[in-house]
C-alpha cells in the first residue's frame, strides 16, 4: 500500500459509490443521526472491489454525503420500528420495502478536496442527506488521514493488521504516531494482546529500531533473529536459545531500593539503617577506616571519620543515593550503630566517669529493636530470588546495555521469568532497570537512538509501593518514564490484562490505545477516563472484539479504528497446557 495518499490513485471512480449507498438521512442530533436503511431486507451484505460490505451491519464505518462536506461515522445500532417488528421471521429471505431504522455515531469531517480527516463535527448534514458504506482501503488510510502533514520522504511504516481481508485495506501506521506519546496493548486474557505485541517487534525490527524488552514470562522466547539479543536474570525454567545469564549487582541499587528491599519500620530501624549505609559509603572511600569491611564504632575515636569528612568530594559522595557500599556488611554496620553518641572516661583526679566527646559511646540498647530488620536483611541477601543480585558472578545487565545501545542489534530481550515475587524481588528488579534507562536517557544516550522499553505484564511493576509507614517507597520508575521519558528519547510500551491496576498518571501519559477486548467494566472505565475522545458508544464494542481483533484509539487517533491484527512470525509461548495430550488414557 502507498503510504503517501493519492485520490486520483486510490479513488479514480470517486469515494462515494452507488454500489455501496446504504440509505438517506431521517434524523439529526448533536452526536448521532439516524437514518432509513436501504437494504434492510437483505439477509446478507455486499461484496465489493474484493471486499464484503455490510451495507448496514452495526460497527461499519459510513461516509455522510453533507451539503459543505462529508461526514465519518459508525453504525452502532439497527432497529425496526415496533409496527414493523413482526415482519421479520426465520423463514423470509428478503422481505421487500423493510423500514429499518439504524443509529450512526457522528466520528469525524472529511475534506472534500483532500479527503483529511478531523475530529468533530464542522457541518451538520440535513434530513435526505445520503450515506455510503466507507471502502475499506480509505478506512485504512484514516491513520495517515488524521494527520496534517504527509511527507514524502518517510520510509518507516509499521504494518499492523488490516480492515477486511482484502490486501487494500492494510493498516500501516508510522512509529511517530504509536510511540511517540508511549503505546499501551490492553485485553482480557485470550483477547490477543501478545501476538499484538509480537507483531509491534517484528514489524520494528524490519527498520533500524532500538527495543528493549521486559519479558516478565518468557513467552517471547521464541524471536530468534541474528538482531535479537537475549539475557536472563536468574533461572527461569524455559530459556531462550543463546541467552546470556546475567547479574543485577548491587552496585545498581540506590538508597531507596534498599529501603524497599529491606522494608525498616518503626522510629529506630529507618534513621539506623541509613546510617549504616552512610558509613559502607565512608568505609568504601576510605578503606583504611575499614575493620573487617565495617566501621568499628563503640569506644573508637572519632577523630579520623571527622578527618575524613573533611574531604569535600567524599563528603559530597555520602549524600549519593547511587554511592556504591557492601551490602553484605549492612546488618554488622547496623549493630555499630546502635550506640551512645559519646563515650565515657574515668577523671584521673575525681576518679568519676565523665563524658568523652572525642570517642563513640557503648551500646544503647537499640539494637534490640532492629533485630527483625537485620532478619530480613540476612534473609533477603541469601534468597534464592536476589541471586541474581547478591550472589552472581555473571555479566552486569547494565554492561550488557550499554552494549545493546552502541552495537547493531536491534532488540535486546531481559526474561525475567526466573525472579521469583518473594521479597518483592521482581517488581523491584524491574523498577532498577527501568531507572537505569532513565538514567542513560537523561544523561543523552536516546537522543539519535530512541529507544522503546516494551514492558510485559506492566500491571505487576506500575503503580506499586513497597515498605511500611513513614519508609513506604513507590517503584515509580515507569511512571516517570512516562511523564518525561519522550523528551530524552525514551519511549514505553505497555502491556497488560489489567488495565485498572495500572495508575492514572501513567495511562493518562499514554498517547496510543491498541485495546483488545475488555470485560470488565473497571477496565473500560480505566480506558474512557485514559481517552477523552472514546465515548461509551465506542467503548461499547471493547467487550465484543473478537480475538486479535483490537481498537486503536488514544490522542494521536481521535477516530477509534478497529483492525485484525496480522499473526506474528514467531508466535508468543503463552499457551496453556495440553489436557487432551497428558490427561489421555493409553
Amino acid at each position: 500500500m502507498s503510504k503517501i495518499f493519492n485520490i486520483e490513485e486510490a479513488f479514480p471512480r470517486g469515494l462515494l459509490r452507488p454500489e455501496l449507498f446504504i440509505g438517506v438521512l431521517s434524523s439529526v442530533s448533536a452526536q448521532a443521526v439516524q437514518f432509513n436503511l436501504k437494504d434492510a431486507g437483505s439477509p446478507s451484505g455486499a461484496h465489493f472491489l474484493g471486499g464484503r460490505y455490510g451495507k448496514g451491519e452495526v460497527g461499519e464505518f459510513v461516509l455522510i454525503e453533507g451539503q459543505i462536506n462529508l461526514l465519518l461515522g459508525r453504525v452502532v445500532e439497527i432497529h425496526l420500528p415496533e409496527a414493523e417488528r413482526r415482519a421479520v421471521d426465520v423463514s423470509h429471505s428478503k422481505i421487500v420495502n423493510l423500514d429499518a431504522v439504524g443509529t450512526i455515531q457522528l466520528l469525524g469531517s472529511v475534506a472534500m478536496d483532500t479527503l483529511r480527516v478531523t475530529a468533530g463535527v464542522e457541518s451538520y448534514p440535513r434530513l435526505g442527506d445520503r450515506i455510503y458504506a466507507a471502502p475499506h482501503n480509505y478506512v485504512a488510510y484514516l491513520p495517515h488521514l488524521m494527520e496534517a502533514n504527509n511527507d514524502a520522504s518517510e520510509k518507516v511504516f509499521l504494518n499492523l493488521g488490516a480492515i477486511d481481508v482484502a490486501q487494500e485495506s492494510t493498516v500501516s501506521i508510522r512509529p511517530e504516531k504509536l510511540f511517540g506519546r508511549h503505546c499501551a496493548v490492553l485485553g482480557a486474557t485470550g483477547g490477543g494482546k501478545s501476538w499484538t505485541t509480537a507483531r509491534i517487534i517484528e514489524e520494528c525490527l524490519k527498520h533500524k529500531s532500538k527495543l528493549i524488552l521486559l519479558d516478565a514470562t518468557s513467552e517471547y522466547r521464541g524471536l530468534v533473529n541474528a538482531d535479537v539479543i537475549h539475557c536472563h536474570l536468574g533461572s527461569p525454567v524455559n530459556v531462550a536459545e543463546n541467552s546470556t545469564s546475567c547479574s543485577l549487582p548491587p552496585t545498581a541499587f540506590t538508597e531507596s531500593d534498599f529501603v524497599a528491599l529491606f522494608e525498616p519500620a518503626g522510629k529506630v530501624q529507618g534513621p539506623k539503617m541509613r546510617a549504616a549505609i552512610r558509613s559502607l559509603r565512608l568505609v568504601k572511600l576510605k578503606p583504611e577506616l575499614a575493620t573487617n569491611g565495617v566501621l568499628k564504632r563503640k569506644g573508637q575515636p572519632k577523630a579520623p571519620v571527622y578527618e575524613a569528612l573533611r574531604d569535600e568530594e567524599t563528603y559530597r559522595k555520602l549524600d549519593d543515593p547511587s554511592q556504591e557500599f557492601n551490602v553484605s556488611k549492612l546488618a554488622k554496620q547496623i549493630e555499630e550503630e546502635c550506640i551512645y553518641p559519646d563515650g565515657k572516661r574515668r577523671d584521673p583526679e575525681t576518679r568519676q566517669m565523665v563524658t568523652d566527646p572525642s570517642i563513640w559511646g557503648d551500646e544503647s540498647g537499640d539494637f534490640s529493636y532492629c533485630l527483625s530488620l537485620v532478619s530480613r536483611i540476612t534473609a533477603v541477601i541469601g534468597s534464592p530470588a536476589f541471586e541474581c543480585v547478591f550472589r552472581s558472578n555473571n555479566p552486569s545487565l547494565a554492561n550488557k546495555i550499554k552494549e545493546f545501545i552502541e552495537g547493531p542489534a536491534k532488540l535486546l530481550r531481559i526474561c525475567l521469568s526466573g525472579v521469583a515475587y518473594e521479597f518483592n524481588a521482581r517488581e523491584i528488579i524491574a523498577n532498577v532497570i527501568g531507572r537505569h534507562l532513565l538514567s542513560l536517557a537523561r544523561n543523552g544516550e536516546f537522543k539519535e537512538r530512541p529507544i522503546v522499553a516494551i514492558v510485559d505484564e506492566a500491571h505487576n511493576f506500575l503503580g506499586r509501593k513497597v515498605g511500611l509507614d513513614d519508609y513506604a517507597t513507590r517503584l515509580d520508575s515507569f511512571e516517570i518514564i512516562a511523564k518525561e521519558g519522550r523528551k530524552y528519547g525514551l519511549n514505553i510500551c505497555l502491556t497488560t490484562q489489567r488495565p485498572r491496576d495500572i495508575t492514572e498518571g501513567v495511562l493518562s501519559q499514554i498517547g496510543t490505545l491498541i485495546v483488545h477486548r475488555l470485560t470488565n467494566d473497571r477496565d473500560r472505565e480505566v480506558v474512557e477516563r485514559a481517552c477523552g475522545e472514546i465515548d461509551r458508544s465506542a467503548s461499547a464494542f471493547l467487550p465484543n472484539l473478537k480475538p486479535g481483533e483490537a481498537a486503536i484509539i488514544g490522542a494521536d487517533f481521535p477516530i477509534p479504528l478497529t483492525i485484525q491484527i496480522f499473526p506474528p512470525t514467531a508466535r508468543p509461548k503463552s499457551d496453556g497446557p495440553s489436557y487432551q495430550k497428558f490427561w489421555a488414557s493409553e
